[in-house]
């Protein structure tokens, strides 16, 4: 059991860990960061409760449904929520590339169990596909949410509620896509290899983007 939980917890915090450390300036307090991350934990069995009423009482018949509405909406909105309600007003929350810092926790959080309970029922020999898709799926999900929330955080109000808008609305998009290939395709191993690169590149991107705002953001304090 010790290595199941070892090699399910491995990946999340891995990811979170280089997320974490590309911070180029005031790297957040730890606690802060667990904190998120242990929110992500809380509403894993919530969300898994729900998906597993809808599930059986098949209330979504098609695939589109159910990788929008059961998985990428309910799943990304929980994540949305926690990310707004809980740490979008933290004083720690000082620049724009904490938003991706604290979207990775929540989504790792939420990914890790998800990912302990997985490899206790399916057994080790699933940790290392576990690790690619899902684990990884769910970091840059959180990373494209929280680029926008850091960015809405230090924008104009005019301008606050589009960037909201577009950080659970992308983040769900791509999430249902993600399950939609899972789910639709019998040979999804060929779509979602081209769905993951193009997933790592939009992540790594919004990275490099948050970091030059974040670079302007302390510039506009210089003297």
């Amino acid at each position: 059991m010790f290595a199941i939980i070892s090699a399910a917890i491995a990946p999340g915090l891995a990811l979170l860990s280089y997320f974490y450390l590309r911070d180029q300036y005031d790297i957040e307090p730890v606690r802060t960061v667990f904190r998120a991350f242990i929110l992500g934990i809380a509403i894993t069995f919530p969300i898994m409760f729900v998906q597993y009423v809808l599930e059986t009482e098949q209330v979504f018949s098609s695939a589109f449904l159910r990788s929008v509405l059961s998985y990428g909406l309910l799943e990304e909105f929980f994540k949305w929520f926690i990310l707004y309600f809980f740490i979008f007003h933290l004083i720690e929350f000082d620049e724009p590339y904490d938003g991706i810092v604290y979207g990775a926790a929540v989504s790792l959080g939420f990914a890790t169990l998800e990912n302990v309970l997985f490899l206790a029922v399916n057994g080790l020999e699933t940790a290392f596909g576990r690790a690619l898709l899902p684990v990884s799926s769910h970091a840059l999900f959180g990373v494209v949410m929280g680029y926008y929330v850091g960015k809405a955080k230090f924008s104009l109000p005019a301008v606050r509620k589009n960037l909201l808008f577009l950080s659970i609305v992308i983040p769900v998009a791509l999430h249902s896509f993600y399950d939609f290939i899972l789910l639709s395709f019998h040979n999804w191993i060929y779509f979602i290899i081209p769905f993951m690169l193009f997933l790592w590149w939009l992540g790594l991107w919004k990275v490099k983007k948050a970091h030059i705002l974040t670079h302007q953001h302390h510039n506009q304090f210089k003297t």
